[in-house]
């Protein structure tokens, strides 16, 4: 059901707006332009929930130090919108506010989102949930001011790979423009997401690009992350962030991904491709995401999930 916002944001008291787990410039961006647009159209504050850690990079959106873990499971809310939350359970124990909620908004644009919640703002055109958010702001003259306007800037230009994705459209760059021209600083903000990165990250980063494997005449490349590679490097969750789409570079890749251990019987993957569908191959193990960008969680180690993985693409 598509939704009014104004209505719905005048009439609700306490509101909380929700990222997902693993969070990206897409999905901080949206949140943090969503609560200084609430904050400056109708006078409120809101809450805003992380349900893992910030990478380093993202430090520098307006707000984002308001952002925190909730862990108060009594908390009722009168509104919970979800920002680039492709399946609810990305959201992780947090969904329990979602639940309890009195009115929920899904606002995303990933193919694959089945249309959870009360109301649904999902364009599966756009490159970003930044890219959605502009555009209703705009039908509905919802004035933007500097700090959405960062925020928004960030959640495209993340979300697009710095405009060189195909989901790089012509509406993008009018909507980067306009967003400049409303405060965003296009040099500023590209150094702090792909120019601050600790020696620490880069180190581990390598380490990952050097023990990967290379199969079917290297059109397929993968790499394995275990718990004790991440303590090695005290490496944080968004240390993974970016190799997969190093490996998909290499020439010959058609398709990558990286797993990830959670634990001995749960593996978190991420695929990227320059031709497959990696989002439907992903939705067989019940996650999603983009066509050539998508990731799920696989109920098994790393070595069965590879191989169960391996099955699926069809080259």
């Amino acid at each position: 059901m598509s939704c009014n916002l104004d209505d719905i944001i005048k009439s609700s008291g306490k509101i909380l707006l929700l990222s997902h787990m693993n969070p990206d410039g897409d999905t901080l961006g949206s949140m943090c332009a969503m609560y200084s647009m609430i904050y400056h159209r109708f006078k409120k504050k809101a809450d805003m929930n992380v349900v893992s850690n910030i990478p380093f990079n993202y430090k520098f959106l307006p707000n984002i130090d308001l952002a925190q873990r909730y862990y108060d499971k009594s908390l009722v809310y009168d509104l919970v919108i979800t920002l680039d939350v492709a399946a609810i359970d990305r959201v992780m124990d947090s969904k329990i506010f979602f639940d309890k909620a009195k009115c929920t908004i899904n606002i995303d644009h990933h193919k694959t989102n089945p249309g959870f919640g009360d109301y649904q703002l999902i364009e599966p055109e756009a490159s970003s949930c930044g890219e959605v958010l502009y555009n209703y702001f705009k039908q509905n003259n919802w004035t933007i001011d500097k700090d959405s306007a960062i925020c928004l800037y960030t959640a495209i230009m993340t979300d697009t790979g710095n405009f060189r994705f195909e989901n790089t459209s012509a509406n993008v760059f009018r909507a980067a423009a306009d967003l400049v021209e409303a405060g965003a600083n296009p040099n500023y903000i590209y150094k702090q997401c792909y120019e601050t990165k600790t020696k620490n990250f880069v180190m581990f980063q390598n380490y990952c690009v050097n023990k990967s494997v290379f199969l079917e005449d290297n059109k397929i490349a993968y790499t394995t992350v275990y718990k004790k590679d991440l303590e090695k490097f005290s490496a944080g969750d968004d240390y993974t962030d970016g190799i997969a789409e190093t490996l998909r570079a290499i020439e010959s890749t058609e398709v990558s991904f990286v797993l990830k251990e959670v634990d001995t019987r749960l593996t978190k993957i991420s695929m990227r491709s320059k031709g497959v569908d990696v989002a439907k191959i992903c939705s067989k193990f019940g996650g999603g995401g983009h066509t050539f960008a998508a990731g799920c969680t696989i109920k098994a180690n790393i070595e069965d999930s590879a191989k169960k993985l391996l099955k699926e693409i069809k080259l």
